[in-house]
């Protein structure tokens, strides 16, 4: 009986040694398959970055999101994957990248534009609620996303982000600077868009104060935009003015092009529009906007919660001068010598001009 009971205990003991030897060999064989080719066993940080358009405010500010993520230790290919999406401006293409992007597979999703917000604000809101990071959002108190407008600490637990206004009344402001007579000036907007609404709000309070007719002309479609260019120049408007609509601005080179031939200056606040020969942009510097943007999500990543980030308003200024503008002009535009210093200290001379190629550059 007793030496049966030793049997036994042996051959418990020797299947116990051979369990532990197959695990330690296992244990072993996972780290090396871990560790080859210098890939880790902690799991891949997925990150959608998600912006509605192709437009140059858009592009910069997913280029300043991408660069802080990378300053904070975020950079793609390093244990990171950044999967970009563009919606192209096409509300079928926001729907369906929105469900994508919300449907479990990404630890954090980074929008780009009000309407990126809202789409993914809105599939977020039921299905897996994965952390959002918002920016370049004109008014995010009223893009109908849950966020209070008065006590900025109020908004979905799992989202937050920061609005960037446009300093619509310095852009007005400027204007008069360079012609005191100006009374009337067009604008091109499209309702749906809500950032558009909170900066035609501002413009209308703005021109009043000012003595300025804004002219409005509303439109839901970029080509619209076209028409309604033509029909503002052919009531006589003194200048058109750009705003942060993004509708509008899918066909600002065009709008420009029209004005042009009326003898009429564009002004704008979506930078950098000088370039397709805007007189002079007063906008939000939506590079640095979207390093902002990139910061808030690293925070995020490092392990602090949304619900703890107010979304308050940051809109670093950049303001662009071009004076081959005022070629041709039909009233009397200058610019200040005092202008050209602010323009010196916010934008670089590089951004101020208009190749000598560009067709604007020359009188018509």
């Amino acid at each position: 009986m007793l030496d049966a009971l030793r049997r036994l205990c042996l051959g418990f003991a020797l299947i116990l040694a051979a369990a532990a030897t197959l695990l330690l060999t296992d244990l072993g064989s996972r780290k090396n398959a871990n560790t080859m080719s210098g890939v880790t066993k902690e799991k891949t940080l997925r990150i959608a970055l998600v912006q509605h358009s192709s437009i140059k405010a858009h592009d910069d500010g997913a280029g300043g999101a991408i660069e802080a993520l990378a300053q904070r230790g975020y950079a793609e290919g390093d244990g990171v994957n950044i999967k970009r999406f563009n919606a192209q401006a096409d509300p079928g293409t926001a729907s369906a990248i929105a469900k994508q992007v919300t449907s479990g597979e990404y630890d954090m999703i980074i929008t780009i534009g009000t309407p990126s917000l809202q789409y993914v604000a809105n599939a977020n809101r039921d299905v897996s609620r994965t952390r959002h990071v918002f920016g370049l959002v004109t008014d995010p108190y009223s893009s109908g996303t849950g966020i209070d407008a008065l006590d900025h600490s109020k908004h979905p637990s799992y989202m937050t982000g920061s609005g960037c206004m446009q300093p619509v009344a310095d852009a007005f402001e400027t204007a008069k600077k360079m012609y005191p007579a100006l009374r009337s000036v067009g604008l091109i907007w499209n309702p749906s868009e809500s950032n558009s609404q909170a900066q035609t709000l501002i413009a209308r309070q703005v021109c009043a104060r000012l003595g300025i007719e804004l002219v409005e002309s509303t439109v839901d479609n970029s080509t619209s935009a076209l028409e309604a260019a033509s029909a503002l120049t052919s009531r006589g408007v003194q200048a058109i003015w750009i705003s942060g609509d993004i509708t509008v601005a899918l066909a600002a080179d065009a709008i420009i092009t029209i004005a042009r031939r009326a003898n009429i200056p564009v002004f704008s606040s979506f930078p950098p529009l000088v370039k397709s020969g805007s007189l002079f942009d007063l906008g939000a510097n939506y590079f640095e906007i979207g390093k902002t943007t990139g910061g808030i999500a690293a925070d995020v990543l490092d392990g602090k919660s949304p619900a703890d980030i107010p979304v308050e308003n940051i809109a670093p200024k950049i303001f662009l001068l071009n004076e081959k503008a005022l070629i041709g002009l039909r009233d009397p535009w200058q610019i200040p010598a005092a202008l050209r210093a602010e323009a010196g200290t916010w934008g670089s001379a590089s951004e101020t001009k208009i190749p000598e190629e560009h067709p604007l550059s020359s009188k018509p």
